[in-house]
């Protein structure tokens, strides 16, 4: 018999981990000594903040990140299909969501490995209850193209989108790029469009405002370096 695949959300902010992660998810995964991870040395941390009673050295950690080939992925269930119980760890929120991971899940139905999701936090999610836009038919597009002109047509393209099949479309951004991707968005999109800005989210400092273009223009916030999902609904 192959283990199992638990796939293990983390907090996506620095508020207190009880107020975003169930006890339940911590009492699941305490007998785990098989971990996949993005970083090795924040897996480590987040385990001791859940309350991890094994000692350090007694959990292997292997590594999946960007960088891993598809063809490594097999070697990665090794563990699994030995009949250990493992863990997949995000660095922030819910495994294979914005995330790596994906591949490798998909990867663990074909070896009929049983996929356990945990609860816990999505920012994608999270930001999509709190906006007012269409959560019956959305769509969430990850990064948007650095370059400015293919930028710029792709907020139009997602707009006509949105507005065609009545469809919220969700995208994200790295953070020193935030402020750069809302003044384009603010100067590409027609007045009556709707945005949401959902802003260091479970955190202490979290605000979710959604206007429409119009308004924003009359004020646009400071959001350079902190975390954000852009909602909009044509």
């Amino acid at each position: 018999m192959t283990g199992k695949l638990y796939l293990i959300p983390t907090p996506i902010s620095d508020n207190d981990i009880d107020w975003v992660i169930p006890k339940a998810v911590g009492q699941s995964i305490q007998q785990l000594t098989h971990y996949i991870v993005e970083h090795p040395k924040t897996a480590r941390r987040f385990l001791k903040h859940i309350g991890c009673k094994l000692p350090i050295q007694e959990i292997h950690m292997h590594t999946l990140n960007e960088h891993t080939r598809s063809d490594e992925l097999t070697l990665l269930l090794q563990p699994l299909l030995a009949g250990n119980d493992a863990g997949l760890l995000s660095e922030a929120g819910c495994p294979a969501i914005a995330d790596p991971g994906s591949g490798l899940v998909r990867l663990a139905h074909d070896k009929k490995i049983p996929v356990v999701p945990l609860v816990g936090p999505s920012s994608i999610f999270l930001a999509l209850m709190a906006s007012g836009l269409n959560g019956q038919q959305f769509c969430f597009n990850g990064y948007l193209p650095i370059e400015q002109e293919a930028r710029a047509q792709k907020i139009t393209e997602l707009e006509k989108r949105s507005r065609n099949h009545d469809q919220t479309q969700i995208f994200i951004e790295a953070p020193y790029r935030n402020q750069g991707l809302l003044e384009l968005i603010v100067q590409t999109c027609v007045d009556d469009t709707d945005l949401c800005i959902a802003t260091n989210l479970t955190s202490l400092h979290e605000n979710v405002m959604t206007k429409t273009i119009r308004q924003w223009k009359q004020k646009l916030p400071d959001i350079n370096k902190r975390p954000t999902i852009f909602l909009l609904h044509g």
